[in-house]
């Protein structure tokens, strides 16, 4: 039943983008699109938390569709149900916030057609029970959402984000048809049933590398995240949204859906290897991040971050079950899965926030903006709270995760190889600098953009946005108050999938007192979000009293404290790039080639000295400039095939013939 319903809802998101299509130009066709998407992905939600918290059987169905005598395979477990709640989640959101924003977008008309098959996309691979239907779905949620990328693609730099983002993703749908095709074994049946039963998918490491690069590209794992900082910010913010805080999470599905669910029981050392590239990329991400002027790629890359906080957990669990160490596994598992449902909470709101930016006042750099709080005051405490949120910082929900995911690391010692006694620790490491660098990073980006004073007009100008995009703004922000504040239910309503896949689970959260959270047992660690919570509010309560109390009634006047710079200029603030430049001096060479320079005027003349500061990304130049190089030359040097005579082109098919049966004769 409730399979059927899911289905219904994914074929229903397809024909409307069929009658967005006939709708394109038409007055009512944003409302009308947008609506029926919002009510669409709720119907989506509400289904797949009723079969999460009825801890259903799962349910299967196989419909004529597809190859011909094989069809189309679909299945809805817990662990479907968990990330068709993640994916709906985002794109009610997503739907909400359109209906205000779309009334602003340029070109409905190459937006609206493919957002619904975007959401169907996403929603049917988590659904897919089959290789087939898997890849077809995943090719579906891929092209949609680069035509959406590419809605703006008059702009050079929009037409180049969709070349890369085209790349990348067909890369890796390659690399997730070979994983599939070498998890089939000999039989070749694809059915993800007959998959489990293979018993040459245990074990096997090639499948590990082929889904690392083939979800891995789409997650935006490092060195495969090239595409990720391009193609966010091109599309528009609420489909940014969706790209980074929901796509990505159907990328860590399918990972998990292959490694833990198909592959069998992984070797201790797939573990170390999805360690060390969560732990480098959360790093990297957040460097990144703090380099960057445009707020949608700060955001972008902070995605990247994020994501890598995800496979370190992931990772965690992999060496725990490889050594039958159950409850340590599931605690790691939990915590990735928290960690990914708390980032699409706290990255959709980022990404509205940073459209709603963009909207009022047309600017994304965060040079040209600043007292934005006084102008836009929603938008500011809801940014402000994604801010924290996803700074990690407590009471909010991304604390709670990241918490969790320490708690997993503090129990590397109960492992026995030296190789994960090492590397955990580690990872530890940089899990806690990442952390660090991402509170200096939302500081940076809320600080410059939102406080201060006003630094161009067009700020000074900006005024607050339409009802819908705020509210959408508003329900994101309480929500991640609100699990940050109760994070034991989310824990248990994880339960079930974990128990699934790892043999084990966290103890039950929501019977403990004071709604605590606890990991492994009360005398070893506990948190409790909502005594924090409470704390904070009455600490800030009682300090504003006691300051109203005590002080004076009179009014005195005096010069303010000006920080050594009497100029009330804009100019004096700190900027973006001053906050970043001893980070960036410090890390900054481990992403970039930074150079810097100072352009100093002719004696005598009355203009300014000017400091550039230069970017280059060491990944692109070292590793994909080459190849684009590579492939550009040998595209020039081949050129001259399309323009050949008849008979040369018989030639070189007559002597293509012949070396394939000169192969053929060797090989056999």
């Amino acid at each position: 039943m409730a399979l059927g319903i899911s289905l219904w809802c994914a074929a229903a998101l397809l024909a409307l983008g069929v009658l967005a299509v006939v709708l394109a130009g038409q007055r009512p066709a944003t409302a009308v699109i947008y609506t029926a998407s919002l009510f669409l992905t709720l119907g989506f939600l509400a289904n797949a938390i009723l079969h999460l918290i009825a801890n259903a059987a799962p349910e299967t169905t196989i419909l004529p569709l597809g190859l011909p005598w094989v069809g189309a395979h679909f299945r809805l477990d817990a662990l479907a149900a968990v990330f068709l709640i993640v994916v709906n989640l985002g794109a009610a959101g997503a739907s909400l916030y359109g209906l205000g924003y779309g009334q602003h977008e340029i070109s409905p008309s190459r937006v609206l057609p493919f957002y619904p098959v975007f959401l169907a996309g996403m929603n049917l691979v988590v659904l897919a029970d089959d290789a087939f239907s898997f890849l077809l779905s995943w090719e579906f949620m891929s092209l949609s959402s680069w035509a959406l990328v590419m809605a703006h693609h008059r702009l050079p730099e929009n037409r180049h984000a969709g070349f890369v983002y085209i790349l990348m993703a067909s890369f890796g749908t390659l690399a997730l048809l070979l994983a599939f095709g070498l998890l089939s074994g000999p039989d070749g049946n694809y059915a993800f049933d007959a998959i489990r039963s293979v018993s040459q998918a245990q074990g096997a490491w090639p499948v590990l590398i082929l889904v690392l690069i083939g979800a891995g590209s789409k997650a935006g794992l490092v060195p495969l995240h090239v595409w990720l900082p391009l193609a966010h910010p091109a599309a528009p913010s609420h489909v940014s949204a969706l790209m980074s805080g929901v796509m990505t999470k159907v990328a860590v599905y399918a990972f998990v859906r292959i490694i833990f669910d198909l592959g069998g029981t992984p070797d201790w050392w797939w573990g170390l290897i999805v360690l060390s590239i969560g732990g480098g990329t959360a790093v990297m991400g957040v460097l990144y991040a703090l380099m960057e002027r445009d707020l949608k790629r700060v955001l972008a890359y902070s995605t990247i971050e994020n994501v890598g906080i995800v496979f370190v957990g992931l990772g965690l669990s992999m060496a725990f079950q490889a050594n039958a160490l159950p409850d340590a596994a599931a605690l790691a598992f939990t915590a990735a899965l928290f960690h990914a449902f708390n980032h699409t909470l706290f990255k959709s709101l980022l990404f509205f926030g940073a459209g709603a930016v963009s909207t009022a006042t047309g600017e994304r750099n965060m040079e040209h903006l600043g007292g934005l709080i006084h102008r836009m005051p929603v938008t500011s405490i809801a940014v402000l709270v994604g801010c924290v949120a996803i700074s990690a910082l407590p009471p909010l929900n991304g604390f709670a995760s990241e918490w969790l995911t320490f708690q997993a690391i503090l129990l590397s010692p109960e492992l026995p190889q030296w190789g994960l006694k090492i590397m955990v620790p580690a990872n530890g490491a940089l899990l806690a600098l990442a952390a660090a660098l991402a509170a200096a990073c939302f500081i940076r980006l809320f600080g410059v953009s939102f406080l201060g004073r006003p630094r161009t007009r067009l700020a000074e100008q900006a005024h607050e946005i339409d009802f819908w995009s705020r509210t959408a703004m508003a329900i994101f922000a309480i929500l991640c108050l609100l699990v940050g504040a109760l994070p034991g239910f989310v824990i248990d309503a994880l339960a079930p999938v974990v128990q699934e896949l790892t043999g084990s689970h966290m103890p039950s959260q929501t019977i403990i007192d004071w709604f605590s959270i606890v990991p492994i047992a009360a005398s070893r660690s506990s948190y409790n979000g909502l005594l924090v919570l409470l704390f904070i509010a009455l600490s800030a309560g009682l300090t504003a009293y006691l300051v109203h109390l005590v002080a004076s009634k009179s009014v005195r006047r005096s010069a303010p404290w000006d920080c050594g710079f009497p100029d009330p200029s804009p100019i004096t603030q700190y900027s973006a790039d001053s906050f970043a430049q001893p980070i960036r001096r410090v890390f900054g060479t481990i992403v970039f080639r930074v150079r810097e320079s100072v352009t100093i005027p002719p004696p005598g003349s009355l203009g300014v000295a000017r400091f550039h500061v230069e970017l280059r990304d060491l990944v692109w130049d070292s590793l994909y400039a080459p190849i684009s190089g590579a492939v550009n030359a040998a595209a020039e040097r081949l050129n001259v095939l399309q323009f050949l005579t008849i008979r040369r082109y018989l030639t070189l098919v007559f002597l293509a013939l012949v070396t394939l049966l000169l192969v053929l004769a060797i090989w056999s």
